[in-house]
């Protein structure tokens, strides 16, 4: 059995002050929760601080993004080694705002993943859809190229500790939700990839969670999915209570 993991990313919000209060918040509100992984992916300037809090605790700390290169001449990125030792498991690579607004493509996160990899961080590899490619049927053949192009090169000891995010693009912070049934479709398919590119055995222990305006009242039904191994949580993420609720989604 694959163990949920829920995480939440909190993308460019919050204060030092802010985040400490929310972290100490979901720390006393989760504590106790074990048949479900927790995380939570600051901003950068705060990580250390988060750290702090977290530390000890069943809430883990991820990053947002990295650079695929240790150290250098590379004003405003932040490395693998610099994530760890700011107290981060885990890093977001490719989410769909990084591809949308900076420019990413599946040669870059494909470098990221290796970077990641390479760091002792087990990454989330976001792969989605926009509405667009969506209506004109092209759903299955952007996520596939995602899938295939991010872990090119990848070994089969490396992927095996993947967790890939199916996000639709068209449903993160639109309201909108993929339904049910939409999600399965397409996590079914990224969990077949899986297989043909690393064999069924190793498809079936990778989680794949589903992003995309993932909320209290619809986590039970998109967690029913046989499929569906968890969530990348976004704006709910944000108050410990709604972020509470959906770790707690089993009741």
């Amino acid at each position: 059995m694959r163990k949920p993991f829920i995480a939440g990313n909190w993308k460019m919000n919050l204060t030092t002050r802010e985040a400490v209060t929310l972290a100490k918040k979901l720390v006393e509100s989760l504590a106790g929760v074990t048949q479900v992984e927790i995380g939570i992916a600051p901003v950068y300037t705060v990580l250390p601080a988060v750290a702090a809090v977290v530390r000890g605790s069943n809430v883990q700390l991820l990053a947002q993004n990295l650079f695929w290169v240790d150290s250098g001449a590379y004003t405003g990125e932040v490395s693998g080694p610099m994530l760890k030792d700011a107290g981060c498991s885990h890093v977001i690579v490719g989410h769909s705002e990084r591809r949308q607004h900076f420019g990413e493509t599946d040669e870059s996160v494909n470098k990221k993943l290796k970077a990641a990899f390479a760091s002792g961080l087990v990454p989330i590899f976001c792969v989605g859809e926009t509405l667009a490619e969506r209506e004109q049927g092209r759903t299955f053949a952007v996520v596939e190229r995602q899938v295939k192009g991010g872990l090119q090169d990848i070994p089969a000891t490396d992927a095996a500790k993947i967790v890939v995010a199916y996000e639709p693009i068209w449903a993160i912070g639109t309201g909108k939700t993929a339904t049910p049934a939409q999600a399965q479709e397409v996590h079914a398919q990224i969990r077949s990839l899986l297989a043909r590119l690393y064999g069924q055995e190793l498809a079936d222990q990778v989680r794949i969670q589903y992003g995309g305006s993932v909320k209290a009242d619809n986590i039970a039904e998109l967690m029913q999915q046989p499929d569906l191994d968890g969530a990348l949580v976004g704006g709910a993420s944000l108050k410990a209570d709604s972020f509470t609720a959906i770790v707690r989604f089993q009741g």
